[in-house]
């Protein structure tokens, strides 16, 4: 609070005195409010399970994905504001299909999330602006093999085994510490993903409420599943 009284927390490029951006740690709290996407790395592909979270009834249920395609062969996932979210994915639509026209080759996943993680860290340090609000998890396949990353608010991007981003991520990574496996395979990961999401969000679980793709190393391709077939 006080910090907040003396400003420190008025832009985005303003350093407290024990070294904290406080724009940047609002961001962070602000992911946390979203609704939760969990990302685990199978034996034979990944796969990305996300709650879209409680709709009005009226909304035509397309038109509220939580799961985006980014090219044929990466997909991503966001937990925060997700008005910003859709800026910095279609940055990197137009990014992947520019490299596909200059190249004629697919992009990585790892290109993705560094130019999603340029972005936002570009937008802690000019005055004017505030920090994305929103977490970014990129799922996709690099030549052989499928990889899973996450971009935080500050710019930093880490690959995972497995991940959780949005509320309740705490508890839901707790989980996939105990339970996640490296040999785990695709259908066996949306059960898990499921099945974690029963556990912590207990009477609101909702099937309906969750959007499930995934892309499998063989094929590279995107593809949405139904989660009613996993229950």
């Amino acid at each position: 609070m006080q910090h907040q009284v003396m400003g420190y927390d008025r832009s985005a490029t303003m350093f407290s005195p024990d070294g904290h951006i406080l724009q940047v740690e609002y961001a962070e709290k602000t992911v946390r409010l979203g609704s939760a996407s969990i990302g685990i790395k199978c034996e034979d592909g990944v796969v990305i399970i996300a709650d879209k979270g409680k709709k009005d009834e009226l909304i035509v249920p397309e038109s509220a994905q939580k799961i985006y395609e980014i090219d044929s062969h990466i997909m991503a996932s966001a937990a925060g504001i997700i008005s910003d979210a859709r800026v910095l994915i279609n940055q990197v639509r137009t990014s992947a299909q520019q490299h596909r026209v200059t190249y004629d080759s697919p992009i990585d996943a790892e290109s993705v999330i560094r130019d999603i993680s340029d972005i936002k860290q570009q937008y802690t340090q000019h005055p004017g602006v505030r920090p994305f609000g929103v977490a970014v998890m990129v799922a996709g396949r690099n030549e052989s093999e499928c990889n899973l990353y996450t971009s935080d608010i500050t710019g930093n991007y880490f690959e995972y085994t497995a991940i959780a981003i949005g509320e309740n991520d705490d508890k839901l990574n707790e989980e996939l510490r105990k339970k996640a496996r490296k040999d785990i395979k695709i259908e066996e990961g949306i059960k898990l993903g499921l099945e974690i999401f029963k556990n912590v969000l207990g009477e609101k679980f909702d099937i309906q409420r969750f959007d499930i793709a995934y892309i499998k190393n063989t094929e590279g391709k995107f593809k949405r599943e139904k989660g009613e077939n996993y229950i």
